[in-house]
């Protein structure tokens, strides 16, 4: 009654409410969870009436994804000395001297040293044939029309000396290194124009007598084309 009458009734029951709210107070409980970096919290009373809930965005420190370890380096490899070749390696590197008949028109002589040394020991004349077989029309038609034709080939037996020196542009029809090198040297001595095609007439004592393109007219024009160079044929 005393503390009544001191403190007033309005302020009683102020302190009463105060009193009462500490209380529920005391008697709550906060839950906290975390999901997905975010932290949630959850307020509850001892009675198990849900209370306040509050949403903490917070960021929640993540496990960082491992990281590829560095390659272990592969031990030196050891680069061994090669052993000296054999002399049967080394004869099989040095190429075979190049037949003179092995390319060209078939029994043409393709080089020219070998081409003068028979005119000198038969007192023959040389033709000597210029062509590009893959890519020189002309040549060609030259070859088509008089060169591999049989006639020829019996009219020239006796008389002439042959020789050929192709110079194709494709690839896979380019003659061996051996080959490119003795039609380059009788390119040097009688066709240094590059004309092609080019026929040549030269006397068994190496004078150039004659020379000419495509004859059209077949083995016949082209063998009376021969006997105004070389009458006595």
């Amino acid at each position: 009654m005393l503390f009544a009458t001191s403190f007033g009734p309005v302020r009683a029951f102020v302190l009463g409410l105060a009193l009462l709210g500490a209380g529920s107070a005391l008697a709550q409980k906060t839950t906290v969870k975390a999901k997905n970096g975010k932290v949630k919290a959850k307020t509850t009373d001892v009675a198990g009436a849900t209370g306040s809930k509050s949403k903490v965005v917070a960021a929640v420190p993540m496990p960082s994804a491992p990281q590829p370890a560095s390659p272990v380096a592969s031990a030196p490899q050891a680069v061994l000395s090669p052993l000296p070749p054999t002399q049967e390696a080394v004869a099989a590197a040095v190429p075979a001297p190049a037949d003179p008949k092995a390319e060209g028109l078939t029994g043409w002589i393709t080089d020219l040293g070998a081409a003068q040394a028979e005119a000198k020991a038969t007192n023959r004349p040389i033709l000597a044939v210029f062509s590009g077989s893959d890519w020189c029309k002309p040549c060609i038609m030259y070859e088509q029309e008089v060169f591999s034709k049989p006639e020829f080939s019996a009219y020239a037996k006796d008389k002439l000396v042959l020789a050929h020196f192709d110079f194709p542009r494709q690839k896979r029809n380019q003659p061996t290194a051996a080959q490119l090198k003795l039609n380059e040297a009788a390119a040097a001595q009688l066709n240094r124009e590059g004309d092609f095609p080019l026929a040549v007439v030269i006397a068994p004592d190496g004078k150039v007598l004659a020379k000419t393109g495509y004859i059209a007219g077949g083995p016949a024009a082209f063998e009376a084309y021969l006997k105004k160079v070389v009458p006595n044929l």
